[in-house]
């Protein structure tokens, strides 16, 4: 028999779910608590829940702190530091910072965790109050910029990790890879053997764990609707369409105009070339799974080399994820927006930053990015369980993701072998 994809099981997941859930709700009233042996549907609810966001939990600081030095170091062996890499990290940073800040205008103006001025906490069961979550963040100003900054240098890097201070943690991930290529060549390869078969055995966890997610899934969005039944589904509803909006916002207005001012090519005629790759992003959810086709479409169906392509999507698979560092910014900014935090300017500072930095950290799998987001809500003061307010649209929202970061490599590599005098089969 054949296995159900995960991405339906999920789906399946969540209508069980909104079934369940509001079977709960209807039973509830203040005489009778619907339960199983005595144990309430909720308390049940929770506690599969609060397992599953706790197994994302666990693998944060391994899994990111391996996938950054091993990507770092891998940029810098071979030599590909030099002129192509200069341009394709260049290329990289600046579309994922554009990335975020579209993600941060649009949740700004679209305020989809606010109704009517007033957030919408208490319709998703947030168990923190306002003000507990606003006094975690209280005094996070301007002057916070710079405490980000100093978070950055921890005086004990276990103890950062042990705190979940990730930023810490990234930045000394960095300096480790990086100077992991400066050594001699006997020492520097047993440490990239160790730091790639940590990261191999994470990315294996992080499958795994994404095997119950289905079941995660089920308890949190379960748990959600017995509490407050279909309250909060415009509000989700229209969270999720703005992050689709800012998506395409980001791959088919920024991108195709990068392509045409920088690459001088035509834009649309990349897009139809690089659609198959698209798509397989896009039910797969998988940057990874999908990098062999977006190496074919690059090279037969747009013409870009092999010396480009082979260093450039590989590396962009592991670190140029615009739609992730897109939607990463807006869960944050929705979230807080739930909480009614007032987002000062030292908090959505924060925010960018931090998905700017985790985004070159996130696996290449589906779902993976629940792992960054945790770290961005820790490190603003969010609890990390309001995540299992974004799961009833998270699948889709993840594969339309997938297929911009996708595309976003696309084009990268394709302005990099125009920049590089390559005529392709694009060009204007």
């Amino acid at each position: 028999m054949r296995k159900i994809a995960l991405h339906w099981q999920i789906l399946i997941a969540i209508i069980l779910a909104a079934a369940v859930g509001y079977a709960v709700n209807l039973a509830t009233t203040d005489d009778v608590t619907p339960g199983i042996l005595g144990v309430e549907y909720t308390v049940i609810f929770t506690f599969i829940g609060d397992l599953f966001l706790n197994a994302l939990k666990m693998i944060i600081v391994p899994l990111i702190t391996s996938s950054i030095i091993v990507g770092v170091a891998g940029i810098g062996s071979g030599g590909h530091l030099g002129s192509l890499g200069g341009k394709t990290l260049l290329f990289y940073a600046a579309t994922t910072l554009a990335a975020i800040l579209i993600g941060l205008l649009v949740m700004n103006a679209v305020k989809p965790g606010l109704i009517d001025g007033e957030p919408i906490g208490h319709m998703l069961s947030f168990e923190a109050s306002a003000a507990d979550v606003a006094a975690r963040v209280e005094g996070k100003g301007v002057g916070d910029v710079a405490k980000i900054f100093l978070r950055m240098v921890p005086e004990n890097i276990v103890h950062a990790a042990a705190e979940g201070q990730m930023l810490g943690m990234i930045f000394f991930a960095i300096l480790f890879g990086f100077f992991m290529t400066r050594l001699d060549h006997d020492y520097s390869e047993p440490l990239y053997k160790f730091w790639n078969g940590v990261f191999h055995v994470m990315m294996k966890m992080t499958n795994w764990i994404m095997l119950f997610a289905p079941i995660g899934v089920f308890a949190l969005v379960a748990n959600v609707i017995a509490e407050t039944g279909f309250d909060a589904a415009p509000s989700l509803f229209l969270f999720a369409l703005a992050v689709l909006f800012a998506l395409a916002l980001h791959a088919f207005v920024l991108l195709p105009v990068l392509l045409r001012l920088v690459g001088r090519v035509r834009p649309f005629a990349v897009l139809n070339r690089a659609k198959q790759a698209m798509l397989m992003a896009f039910s797969t959810a998988s940057s990874s799974a999908t990098l062999p086709v977006t190496m074919e479409c690059a090279e037969e169906k747009i013409g870009i080399s092999n010396k480009v392509s082979s260093f450039v999507l590989p590396l962009g698979a592991t670190v140029n994820m615009n739609g992730t560092a897109l939607y990463e910014c807006a869960a944050a900014i929705f979230l807080a927006q739930a909480y009614g935090l007032d987002l000062t300017f030292g908090v959505q500072f924060a925010i960018v930053t931090i998905a700017l930095m985790t985004s070159i950290g996130v696996a290449g799998v589906p779902s993976a990015s629940l792992v960054a987001i945790a770290i961005i809500l820790a490190a603003i003061g969010l609890p990390v369980e309001a995540i299992g307010a974004l799961m009833v649209f998270d699948r889709i929202l993840d594969m339309a993701r997938t297929s911009v970061n996708i595309w976003g490599d696309t084009c990268c590599a394709t302005i990099i072998a125009r920049l590089d005098g390559e005529e392709t089969k694009v060009a204007l």
